[in-house]
């Protein structure tokens, strides 16, 4: 029996396109910032990438700022916002309660090092946000906010969050998402949603790893993180990594991802896991969620334990965020929910892709009782 991948929102494979355009610009010469034929070639190859990725975001060429991941992209935008807005006597950062780690751990560093306070926003028990928090925060505290960052689906559960409700309630407050795992997966638009920023991640849509991007309105200039040559509005410094960028650009206009197609799997995984283990529960169900990420609790288990078992039938899945990997900690996010310590650490994370089947679906499913039996005997011994 072959392995089982269904662990795509950690990553997924790259896509023929990326592949054959990323090879072929690996073969190409040429510094872009140079200003000889050689540069300038590389240059434009990377103009039209950028062109490529603001049509599939819905900005502008000159809003994609090019970084080496979402989490690079994401500390840039929370802390150049924050510093911006800092400058002018604000020093409340806002998040969600279920946000990324990529979000949180700069949140709580912009805490420790450069005086900010950070307020979260609860969800409720189906993941979503509660913008009734929001707005009264706003009221009273809104000349005090630097910046509000809620992400556009959650990493975990999938759910999806109202982020053009929460720019409507922020007014003239920065508001940033992450979109790491939207992008490509359900409807996404830059200037639709309103956000001053937005994080994207080329290796979830089937792209290359170590490449990203920071859509940051045009009018909006924020500190630097990297310092050097200048590139990218002077926000990020660094020789632009041409190869993955194309691959990106290439992953980004492909047509691989079926949304209808991938719930619909999705769908038939939970009709059947349900059927099989009906005490368990499916996190976020009742909410608009993306189209691949099923969360489950499995009463009376260890998630570790689960997913070991899992690996050992050859099937890959999460217990969580793939960037927690090896942190025997409860989930943030089921915690946020209203999960115990307890239940929090007996889920695991499903995510299917463009290349799952039904046979994976079906496979999956079929160990799995086998599974949650023997992880409930291990958790009672």
């Amino acid at each position: 029996m072959p392995s089982i991948y269904l662990d795509h929102a950690a990553t997924t494979p790259m896509v023929e396109e990326a592949l054959i355009a990323m090879t072929a610009q690996l073969a190409r010469l040429g510094n872009p910032s140079s200003l000889h034929t050689h540069g300038r070639a590389t240059r434009k190859t990377l103009e039209d990438a950028r062109e490529v990725i603001a049509k599939e975001v819905g900005c502008l060429p000159s809003e994609v700022i090019f970084t080496a991941s979402g989490t690079e992209a994401n500390n840039t935008a929370l802390k150049g916002l924050y510093w911006q807005g800092r400058d002018n006597g604000r020093h409340v950062v806002v998040i969600s309660a279920i946000e990324h780690h990529a979000i949180v751990d700069p949140a709580h560093w912009l805490q420790e090092h450069e005086g900010a306070e950070v307020i979260a926003i609860p969800v409720n028990t189906d993941g979503v946000i509660e913008l009734e928090f929001l707005k009264e925060l706003v009221a009273a505290r809104g000349n005090e906010i630097a910046v509000i960052s809620v992400m556009h689906a959650n990493n975990e559960t999938g759910v999806i969050q109202p982020v053009r409700a929460v720019v409507e309630i922020a007014g003239d407050i920065p508001v940033h998402t992450d979109a790491v795992q939207s992008f490509k997966k359900t409807p996404l638009s830059f200037n639709e949603l309103g956000v001053y920023a937005m994080s994207l991640s080329a290796h979830k849509i089937g792209g290359p790893l170590g490449i990203g991007a920071l859509i940051l309105r045009r009018t909006i200039e924020i500190p630097a993180l990297l310092h050097g040559g200048g590139q990218e509005r002077e926000i990020r410094s660094g020789t632009l990594n041409a190869p993955s960028i194309v691959g990106f650009a290439a992953a980004a206009h492909s047509k691989y991802y079926d949304a209808k197609q991938v719930a619909a799997l999705r769908d038939s995984f939970i009709a059947g896991l349900v059927t099989h283990i009906p005490d368990a529960t499916i996190n976020g169900l009742a909410s608009d969620r993306l189209p691949g990420i099923v969360n489950v609790t499995f009463p009376g288990t260890q998630s570790d334990t689960l997913l070991l078992l899992m690996d050992g039938q050859k099937v890959s899945c999460s217990t969580g965020s793939a960037c927690s990997a090896g942190v025997h900690e409860a989930s943030h996010v089921l915690l946020a929910m209203g999960h115990t310590h307890v239940t929090a650490q007996s889920s695991l994370r499903f995510s299917f892709g463009a290349t799952s089947t039904y046979a994976d679906c079906d496979y999956a499913v079929s160990v799995l009782p086998d599974v949650i039996t023997r992880g409930r005997a291990a958790n009672l011994s």
